[in-house]
């Protein structure tokens, strides 16, 4: 096995370049694991813009599937030579976060980041890949906590298949699960990028019946009917707020899901609440959120605020790839372009300008 690797690293906002680096030694409770397929998230776009802070020189990304190369002394269960994927959030369930039921929030690596939206402290710290050690973009990537964090790929899935698993999907679904939605609820997604697909074909399979996709793409639309949407709305060409007033007989949406980051969707997600209705949020936002006094009733409308970071775990995956494997879903076709390890610089200038149509672009060393 060669000693050094291919990687794409952040050197400075607006910059992420190609490096060579050291492939990782292997610990006890870790694992090596050889990267066949990897993608690129919204959030690589924030890191690359410097509206998220890493240290410079490290590995970016977050997506895992591959193969294990090699196995720490301690870790059982595993083989190498095995396909795999780990998710994107990979906490040690050691910490008091995890044991308390918030894994994501793995608050025994907090670490100071300087000037962070997180007033100095990156709290999200169970998202170790490609925030406070090296990611997957990178023809290895060192695992850690492996046998919580691995999770074994079905027999006939393919790369494509389980490559939304490790983030996008778990992130939509935990949107969707935080939402609240009972069977023949109303729901209204904000944004149909990657991760309100995923949260539009979550709301559809915990039973909401009237599912309500939102964008200004209508090729993106047109893929949210095909995941699980019973209705699109272009926001270019009419009110949504008043749309989903008229579709619900001025009672308002039972949720709604906000997948974008923004302001504007925040607070149209707000709007179109029932009293009482749950606001779930997923966006990644970059400066300071307000509430309108009148969507939020003043304060008076039983109304819940709900935020999220994916799940994690072998568990976690191995539930998302049943849902791939049981053919209740396909994510496959959200794979709208394919790019080699070398060429990371040109993926991030298609994917940071959303040009061609792009969804998610995949990336193989």
């Amino acid at each position: 096995m060669p000693v050094m690797m291919k990687a794409a690293v952040f050197v400075a906002p607006g910059r992420i370049e190609l490096a060579d680096k050291p492939i990782p030694d292997v610990g006890p409770n870790d694992a090596l694991v050889r990267i066949t397929t990897t993608t690129i998230c919204g959030t690589d776009v924030h890191i690359l813009k410097g509206e998220y802070p890493v240290a410079p020189g490290l590995t970016v990304g977050h997506e895992p599937v591959g193969v294990i190369e090699k196995l720490g002394s301690a870790v059982q269960g595993y083989r190498e030579g095995q396909r795999v994927i780990a998710g994107a959030i990979c906490p040690n369930f050691n910490s008091y976060a995890a044991q308390d039921g918030v894994p994501s929030q793995d608050g025994s690596y907090l670490v100071a980041s300087g000037r962070c939206a997180c007033h100095g402290y990156k709290a999200t710290a169970g998202w170790r890949f490609g925030n406070i050690i090296d990611g997957t973009q990178a023809e290895y990537v060192l695992v850690p906590d492996a046998q919580a964090n691995l999770a074994p790929i079905p027999d006939g899935l393919t790369d494509e298949q389980v490559l939304m698993c490790p983030d996008i999907m778990s992130t939509g679904f935990k949107g969707a699960e935080n939402a609240n939605i009972r069977i023949g609820d109303t729901v209204v997604v904000f944004a149909q990028g990657p991760i309100g697909l995923c949260a539009t074909a979550g709301a559809r399979l915990l039973g909401a019946t009237t599912v309500i996709g939102v964008d200004s793409n209508d090729h993106r639309l047109d893929i949210a009917k095909k995941l699980g949407a019973d209705v699109t709305l272009n926001f270019t060409r009419c009110d949504v707020v008043d749309e989903v007033m008229k579709l619900t007989g001025g009672r308002g949406a039972d949720a709604a899901i906000e997948a974008l980051g923004q302001q504007a969707t925040f607070e149209n997600a707000l709007r179109v609440l029932k009293p009482g209705g749950t606001l779930s949020s997923l966006g990644v936002y970059s400066s300071d959120l307000k509430i309108p006094l009148g969507a939020f009733a003043a304060g008076l409308g039983d109304h819940r605020i709900v935020t999220a970071l994916c799940p994690g775990g072998k568990e976690r995956m191995r539930r998302l790839m049943n849902v791939v494997a049981a053919n209740r879903l396909d994510l496959g076709l959200m794979v709208t372009h394919h790019y080699r390890l070398d060429d990371i610089v040109a993926a991030y200038d298609l994917f940071s300008h959303q040009r061609d149509g792009v969804l998610k672009v995949a990336v193989k060393p």
